[in-house]
């Protein structure tokens, strides 16, 4: 279910969830918060200005009190198909400390819909630091809350 790519430092997942791609993309865009990290987890965008350019402000929230504030920019927002964020960016274009560029897009397929779900890194270390913690087991746990959402 994982396969990296060399050139792009690259973690995906892709899984096929039985609903059609405009569902699909209503879950993920409108009830982001519900699916976004794998639960006991949570998530709450404070901002996600759905075009490229724009700011994302999410926070998650662990089962302990742990609080992860992850700032950013949204690369890509391409209605009905994908869109990208990236930590590179924050506030009023200021460079952070990058770990990745995140792209989710949908098509259809099958009669349903594909689902990717793509982590690209600037360096190998980076890409093997976020698969020592847990990107298979947390981006597919996402996935499947997902998939969930969608088919019910």
């Amino acid at each position: 279910m994982t396969a990296p790519q060399e050139s792009h430092h690259e973690l995906s997942i892709t899984r096929h969830i039985a609903a059609p791609p405009d569902k699909v993309w209503n879950m993920m865009t409108n009830h982001i918060e519900q699916w976004w990290c794998p639960k006991p987890w949570r998530a709450e965008f404070e901002t996600l200005e759905r075009r490229a350019g724009g700011v994302s402000n999410c926070t998650m929230y662990g089962p302990d009190g742990e609080v992860h504030p992850h700032p950013g920019l949204v690369l890509a927002w391409e209605e009905g198909r994908r869109f990208a964020l990236t930590d590179a960016i924050v506030g009023d274009l200021e460079p952070a400390g990058p770990f990745m560029i995140g792209i989710w897009e949908i098509e259809a397929d099958n009669g349903g819909t594909r689902y990717t779900a793509t982590a690209r890194h600037w360096t190998k270390e980076a890409e093997a630091q976020h698969r020592e913690m847990g990107f298979e087991e947390g981006w597919k746990a996402c996935a499947d809350q997902l998939a969930t959402l969608c088919e019910n």
